[in-house]
């Protein structure tokens, strides 16, 4: 996706209509949520250009029909505003806001390198419910999947070291299982998968005990506090967690938040090599306020020949509306499907 186009244009006695298919229309969106993400003030409109993206992937509505009927709107999440921006895809072959947000923040219009699907996504693996921090039960969750065509869909609730949101020990982790046992009964096709958010403590060790890590579906271990650390001790606690034997994938690598918090610094491609050597993937968490990996570094990773996930880190049904962002940035790295272990038919 650049500024040279996104269709073929088809001339007629007004002007030259360009056919812009839904899912390069939802990329141009999902640019333009994550620009506009990097500024505080900006972030309610990021997350509506997000949320449109989000409409405009998983429906495919037919944009050119939609702009001669003048019914642009009637898509769900798109108001006036975001009308305009596809009206202008589709009468000049580009958006102009986008090259304007793109020339303020100093991003090159480049062309997506890799050819990444939404329609064959298969599933998220980092959600969280009403055991933690989620604003939603593990059935309105396992639902939302559901209605979505996921095949899968992993429950990761944070685990005990942040008090504040209720993180799981053994023994809730336990009860959870229980729960998860009667929600699954309820979800014909979608595939459960229970693991855990794991805590990176300050020294690189976890915040659970290798006897429950073991047994859980998935393990993510993030970085949520002392995100300042000098960078060699840094590099030191992420090179312990990454080699963790029960480690499956790194949240959200870096613990930044655009426009309001940088991320933790170290020696990225030193943890990178040791992670594309022992199969861990790194998190593209598309939630608005992470968007962690940034493309750049997630280009840089993929160069050094890690995997991905790409998770929305959702604590609400509607939160899986973030995955396209996600997918943009994604495809603004290169990476390619392969690459990509949400794109797999079954979580190993």
């Amino acid at each position: 996706m650049g500024s040279v186009g996104f269709g073929l244009g088809v001339a007629t006695v007004d002007q030259t209509i360009y056919v812009v298919d839904a899912i390069a229309a939802a990329q141009a969106l999902s640019e333009i949520g994550y620009l506009l993400r990097q500024q505080e003030k900006e972030r309610f409109r990021a997350k509506a250009f997000s949320q449109a993206a989000w409409t405009i992937a998983l429906a495919r509505p037919d944009l050119d029909w939609l702009h001669r009927a003048g019914a642009l709107t009637s898509l769900e999440g798109v108001g006036e505003g975001i009308a305009r921006v596809l009206t202008d895809l589709m009468e000049h072959g580009e958006s102009r806001y986008l090259n304007r947000l793109r020339e303020q923040m100093k991003q090159p219009a480049m062309e997506d390198e890799s050819d990444l699907d939404f329609a064959e996504y298969q599933g998220d693996i980092h959600s969280h419910t009403t055991w933690s921090d989620g604003r939603a039960t593990m059935l309105e969750m396992a639902q939302g999947a559901q209605a979505l065509g996921y095949s899968y869909l992993g429950i990761t609730d944070h685990s005990p070291r942040i008090t504040v949101v209720h993180g799981l020990d053994a023994e809730r982790l336990v009860a959870q299982s229980r729960e998860m046992a009667e929600v699954q009964r309820q979800v014909d096709g979608l595939t459960l998968l229970q693991g855990i958010e794991v805590d990176i403590l300050e020294d690189g060790a976890l915040d659970l005990p290798d006897a429950v890590l073991e047994i859980l579906d998935i393990v993510i271990a993030s970085p949520h506090v002392k995100l300042r650390q000098d960078p060699a001790a840094m590099t030191e606690r992420m090179l312990r967690a990454v080699s963790h034997p029960h480690v499956d994938v790194i949240g959200h690598p870096t613990g930044r938040r655009p426009g309001s918090r940088e991320g933790a610094t170290y020696d990225f491609d030193a943890v990178f090599k040791v992670a594309a050597g022992r199969g861990v993937a790194l998190e593209i968490d598309c939630d608005p306020a992470r968007l962690d990996l940034s493309p750049e570094m997630a280009r840089r990773a993929c160069e050094l020949g890690c995997n991905f996930v790409v998770d929305a880190d959702a604590h609400a049904p509607a939160e899986f509306a973030y995955v396209p962002m996600g997918m943009w940035m994604a495809r603004r790295a290169g990476i390619p499907k392969e690459r990509i272990l949400n794109f797999r038919p079954a979580w190993d």
